[in-house]
């Protein structure tokens, strides 16, 4: 990982709900009072090359912070063919305070776009955890003419998160997409889409749901 990456501050509130119905587990209000720590195990894809992805955790334990520096796709003019599409998998080591699982249960992503006319665009994630059949797919499609920031989040219902299992250490997978396709735009104009922040980098924020395990 790179140093000096400007990280995005990001302070999320936690997301409380009913319990599920399959667990009969409090749901905390507030996160575990010891910090989680994250490590990234392993980072790949055409959208986040060596030393350009870093990962920080909020202060209060309920969301963290995945920033980016070189992340774009594009089409059209002198673009790469394989341009249009870029992607990075995440491989997260999540270690959590003894006692406690947690979710993903909202992620916002945002950037900007430069889409002609008739050209499209779609932000795509996925998450789940190692060894885990559960993946939850997530699509936002943008199309031209567009010149402007975007923002998306992805929400999941209580009922249908996926908690990490109680007791075993498995990593977590998030793997994300950016796609733009020219369509029936001009082949000679460039439309593009990025991640990008104020700050000249991409900072993507989980927010995380905390439930204590049950009893041994």
């Amino acid at each position: 990982m790179a140093n000096g990456l400007l990280l995005g501050g990001a302070v999320a509130a936690l997301i409380t709900a009913a319990v599920p119905a399959h667990n009969s587990s409090p749901v905390f209000d507030n996160p575990p009072p010891d910090r989680i720590v994250i490590d990234v195990a392993t980072v790949n894809g055409s959208g986040c090359p060596a030393g350009t992805a870093a990962v920080a955790v909020s202060e209060d334990n309920t969301a963290f912070t995945v920033t980016y520096s070189d992340y774009l796709a594009q089409v059209g003019g002198g673009s790469n063919p394989t341009a249009f599409r870029k992607n990075c998998q995440l491989n997260l080591v999540v270690h959590v305070p003894s006692g406690f699982t947690y979710a993903i249960a909202k992620a916002d992503y945002r950037g900007y776009a430069s889409l002609q006319s008739g050209a499209s665009a779609v932000q795509r994630a996925s998450y789940y955890f190692q060894g885990s059949s559960q993946t939850v797919f997530k699509n936002h499609n943008f199309s031209g003419s567009y010149n402007d920031n975007w923002q998306a989040t992805d929400t999941t219902d209580w009922a249908q998160l996926v908690w990490a299992p109680c007791g075993v250490q498995r990593n977590f997978n998030i793997n994300t997409e950016l796609r733009v396709n020219a369509g029936s735009s001009s082949p000679s104009k460039v439309s593009f889409m990025t991640m990008d922040s104020t700050d000249g980098d991409l900072s993507t924020v989980y927010h995380m749901a905390w439930q204590q395990c049950p009893a041994k």
